[in-house]
């Protein structure tokens, strides 16, 4: 993933692997490209509007192909306590599809998630790792098909 245009195409890549119940978890340092991600996974999906950043909202939610899609991101997070405070426990569901930024912000009280994607630089290129932490994460990782 050597820019946002791999990244954007990993995330595209990840699309074919969404389902209702499943949760992504997306880690990397400021400008590793976690939200040039979300946004080729949601083009991918059909969803044509503006992808945001958020960061200051701590959630966008989209409706795409009848899925209940939300985006979130808890850089802003002081402790965990504010996701216990926050109310968004009830938006894990098995109806909904939840991509969290900075999940480590919410410490243990956010359950592993199906899939987890870190990206990195390497020199001047991204890289991204992914790791499977259910079955439907190894599902996900099994349908991912990636540009040659």
């Amino acid at each position: 993933m050597p820019d946002p245009a791999a990244t954007e195409a990993l995330g595209a890549a990840l699309a074919a692997g969404v389902a209702p119940g499943r949760v992504l978890h997306l880690r990397g340092d400021l400008g590793a490209g976690k939200t040039t991600l979300v946004r080729g996974l949601l083009r991918a999906l059909g969803y044509r509007g503006r992808v945001k950043s958020p960061s200051y909202t701590l959630v966008e939610p989209y409706e795409v192909s009848s899925l209940h899609f939300y985006h979130f991101d808890f850089y802003r997070f002081k402790d965990r306590s504010e996701w216990l405070s926050s109310g968004f426990r009830e938006y894990f569901n098995s109806h909904s599809v939840c991509v969290v930024e900075w999940p480590e912000k919410a410490g243990d009280l956010l359950a592993l998630p199906d899939l987890e994607v870190e990206l990195f630089f390497s020199g001047d290129h991204r890289k991204a790792t992914l790791q499977a932490h259910s079955a439907a994460g190894e599902a996900w990782l099994s349908s991912l098909r990636l540009p040659s």
